[in-house]
């Protein structure tokens, strides 16, 4: 919120701050410093006839406007931030303090923000109204601020002590962390002590002790800039200003449209609130998107991983010939890795910048909303009410989706021929052609038959994955049981390539499987064992996996009807065929297949 209540001309926070007719706000010492005075001996008339030293147009411009108090008149001679900055005038002799600060009749200001120019009339700088909620805003801060500074750590050995982060309730000191840490920790008798923030640390927005009957309850009511034993009462709807019934009494006003005071100021309090519940909900959506920006990170880190760790174990597997198209390969998932952090890392800066602009300008208004001045809050309710609304449009629709996805349409086909070794590329198969790794399998698998059919020397159970590694698309293969002895449970499903291959498919969490005996089955994945379901393997029997990426879920087949419900959803990643089987089974890979077109009704999962 600091932003907000610092002055565009001088940097630093508001002093005693003026409402220029734009509604932006200057220092009324920094609106002496930027004021350009008219020579007496010209007017306007006579300046646009010589054409001498303004440019016609603009003349033209500032007195086609004097109405509303406006002109497009900018001075020449600009300071860095575009506003033009002369020396002090020397005040008369004898110079109340009021006519010193009131600045030369016949000048203009030009508003350091939007550049446009306003005109002083023979009142100077006093005519433009005093922006007494910013003020009590700025003032309400610096205490605050003063406040939280002021307290230091009471135990610390260091000098000066560092600032204190906790204050103990029930021990009546003020802690830094280090000697938190080392003095109160959170266990024994210190575990049911009571933390809370130093007096004068800021709180949320809207809470604590300032809110508007407290911060405004002892103040003086405002009184009418032009009659000063008179308040103001009412509103002037055409000028947008607040006036006092002595203001109605002179006829300046006689024609305008005039509401009392407090109903304008509920009114407008209304509005700004209804706004700021517009950008409030959109900085919830922009918080919630970038923990989603944040997850995206992570998952494309995985991903990458996973895509390295598969494209090096299929190159390795591979003839030496491989050896330097690996290379290649490698840079361009890390080429696509890289663009994609990038991309998102852009876009989470972005929205980390409109969220802390919004931020501020929430923060800003509720302290606006929390004053009872309805003067002053009328003051400047217009153009807070335009800016938040300004600011909720800024999220327009798409600004909160991710640029990129975390998937890497990057899959190895390595299966072409060793002529075509220098041609290989990433491409995403429709009917994948893979047989078991001999590479990455456990050493007790054993294989045969171009190393499509599996068995196991061992009476433990041992697993063996595919050569091929998925990350989209609909992928479907069959195993066929060649030979079934003692009724085993062999495990059918997918895995991550650093899948744990000494124990059952399924045990651990790189593994997602079904394992099936002569009666029934079940689902297995972090070893936890779910929907079992009647029908079981034998000699002769035909398993079918059915990896459907496009939808994230996986399901099993036996003898060309489902088996159960899809067994696993919400799965993303790379994954490859995996099985797990002892010496009592056998088991051949069928693989090119089309995915199955007529889905039998599945079996239903037994209580």
């Amino acid at each position: 919120m600091e932003e907000e209540l610092k002055c565009p001309v001088c940097g630093s926070l508001f002093r005693e701050p003026i409402i220029l007719p734009c509604s932006h706000n200057v220092c009324l010492p920094c609106a002496r410093t930027i004021a350009v005075q008219t020579p007496e001996n010209e007017s306007l008339d006579s300046e646009c006839a010589a054409g001498g030293g303004v440019d016609h147009a603009d003349k033209l411009s500032l007195h086609s406007e004097t109405d509303s108090g406006y002109g497009s008149y900018t001075p020449s001679l600009k300071s860095p931030n575009g506003v033009r900055v002369l020396p002090l005038v020397p005040a008369p002799p004898g110079a109340t303090a009021s006519q010193r600060g009131a600045g030369p009749a016949g000048s203009s200001l030009t508003c350091p923000q939007c550049h446009r120019s306003a005109s002083l009339d023979q009142r100077g700088l006093r005519g433009f109204q005093r922006n007494r909620l910013l003020e009590a805003i700025v003032q309400r801060y610096q205490q605050g601020r003063a406040a939280a500074a002021a307290a230091k750590c009471q135990l610390c050995d260091r000098s000066p002590p560092e600032p204190a982060a906790v204050l103990c309730e029930q021990c009546d000191v003020l802690y830094c962390a280090a000697c938190q840490l080392r003095c109160h920790p959170a266990r024994g008798p210190f575990a049911k002590h009571r933390l809370v923030p130093p007096p004068g640390a800021p709180g949320p927005p809207g809470g604590g002790d300032g809110g508007g009957k407290g911060a405004g309850g002892g103040r003086k009511l405002p009184t009418c800039a032009e009659h000063d034993l008179e308040n103001y009462s009412m509103y002037c709807v055409s000028c947008r200003s607040p006036v006092c019934y002595q203001c109605l009494e002179d006829g300046r006003h006689g024609k305008h449209e005039v509401k009392a005071l407090g109903a304008v100021w509920k009114q407008h309090k209304a509005q700004l609130s209804q706004a700021l519940n517009g950008v409030s909900d959109k900085a919830k959506e922009a918080k919630e998107f970038l923990v989603q920006l944040k997850n995206l990170l992570q998952q494309i880190q995985e991903n990458g991983l996973d895509y390295e760790a598969c494209l090096v174990a299929q190159c390795d597997a591979l003839v030496d010939a491989l050896t330097r198209q690996k290379a290649k390969l490698l840079t361009k998932v890390t080429k696509e890795r890289e663009h994609k952090l990038k991309v998102v890392w852009d876009q989470i800066n972005h929205c980390t910048l409109k969220l802390r602009q919004s931020t501020g300008l929430m923060e800003y208004c509720l302290e606006v909303i929390k004053e009872n001045d309805p003067s002053g809050f009328l003051q400047i309710s217009d153009a807070l009410i335009k800016r938040v609304q300004v600011s909720q449009e800024q999220w327009v629709k798409g600004a909160l989706e991710p640029k990129v996805s975390a998937e890497f349409d990057l899959t190895l086909d390595s299966e072409p021929l060793l002529q075509a070794i220098h041609q290989l590329d990433f491409i995403q198969m429709k009917l994948a052609w893979f047989t078991f790794d001999p590479s990455s399998a456990h050493r007790d698998i054993v294989l045969s038959n171009d190393n499509q059919t599996a068995t196991c020397s061992s009476y433990d159970d041992r697993v063996v994955l595919g050569t091929a590694a998925f990350s989209k698309g609909v992928h479907y293969w069959e195993l066929h049981v060649d030979r079934y002895d003692n009724h085993p449970d062999p495990a059918f499903g997918i895995a991550r390539i650093n899948v744990v291959k000494d124990m059952m498919l399924g045990k651990d969490d790189k593994a997602w499987a079904m394992y099936v005996d002569n009666n029934r089955s079940w689902f297995m994945h972090c070893n936890s064992h779910t929907n079992r379901t009647e029908g079981g393997v034998s000699k002769g029997a035909t398993v079918g996996v059915l990896l459907d990426l496009n939808k994230h879920s996986l399901t099993f087949y036996i003898n060309g009807q489902q088996q159960g419900p899809p067994a696993f959803e919400n799965i993303e990643g790379v994954f490859m065929p995996a099985l797990s089987l002892n010496r009592n089974v056998q088991v051949t890979l069928h693989t090119g297949l089309e995915v199955p077109q007529c889905v039998k009704q599945p079996k239903l999962p037994s209580n």
